[in-house]
């Protein structure tokens, strides 16, 4: 350590200078300087390297345990502990999240389904069971909404629509793409909050023409929701709030709204 502390300071300080301070030989610290680095510390300094890329790779979004997680499935065999040693010495973090905003707005004169759902989060089949919700994605021009709905047997986004406003224009989006795509048999659950997007009367008029069954999470509790939530983080980690300004080239236009003019112009 004290010969590691004067190489750092050398360009600070005179050698002999330091080697005094901290009672060691100059031919001791010369001697050292010249042998090659420990098998740990050549060790140390390969993972360092893999460490950052992956850290870059990742957009900056990866803690400690997940960089661990990858160099474990890329073969390496190293310990949590030396992950997160290396990656405090160096500065490397994962970023924050953004605060919370609100998207759901319970306050309507709509009726309001019970929680069929129930925190059920599997399914026996594809489109048994869909979950929806809208979330925000902050861009260089303002926020945009993004409102998903999710297949729960193969996690896999059936419908999708975005605008820089919450509307019930935005909900009806997505879920005229899900049904479209997917062409769901009657007895779908579809499970969303109490917002008035999803409890308005065109929305759950669809529902009731195509026989789909209508599930809401309780009032102000996300955990009826988790894996919206889940997926809705993941991607505001991992693209909304690092690439804000792309984002800006879809505000105000949902996927299916683009569709249907791309048609309109054949």
């Amino acid at each position: 350590m004290k010969f590691a502390f004067i190489a750092a300071e050398k360009a600070a300080f005179p050698v002999r200078v330091l080697c005094r301070i901290l009672a060691v030989s100059r031919a001791g610290f010369y001697a050292a300087q010249a042998r090659p680095p420990a098998a740990h510390t050549r060790r140390d300094q390969q993972l360092a390297v893999e460490i950052a890329a992956i850290h870059a790779e990742t957009r900056q979004r990866y803690g400690s345990p997940r960089v661990h997680a990858e160099l474990r499935a890329r073969g390496q065999g190293v310990s949590r502990k030396r992950v997160a040693r290396l990656m405090r010495h160096r500065g490397l973090a994962a970023r924050r999240r953004r605060r919370y905003r609100v998207t759901t707005d319970s306050r309507h004169p709509f009726p309001v389904a019970a929680n069929v759902l129930a925190r059920q989060f599997t399914a026996p089949a594809p489109d048994a069971v869909w979950v929806t919700d809208i979330t925000y994605i902050p861009t260089g021009e303002g926020w945009l909404y993004l409102a998903v709905i999710l297949d729960l047997y193969s996690r896999g986004i059936v419908g999708w629509a975005m605008s820089d406003r919450i509307t019930r224009q935005l909900t009806l989006d997505a879920l005229g793409m899900a049904l479209a795509r997917r062409q769901p048999a009657p007895g779908l659950l579809h499970h969303s909050d109490q917002g008035g997007t999803y409890a308005s009367e065109d929305y759950q008029d669809i529902l009731d023409a195509r026989g789909i069954v209508c599930s809401m999470s309780r009032r102000g509790n996300c955990y009826d929701n988790a894996v919206m939530e889940s997926f809705f983080s993941t991607v505001k980690s991992e693209l909304g709030e690092h690439f804000g300004p792309p984002w800006t080239s879809f505000s105000g236009t949902s996927g299916s709204r683009a569709s249907a003019r791309r048609s309109t112009r054949r």
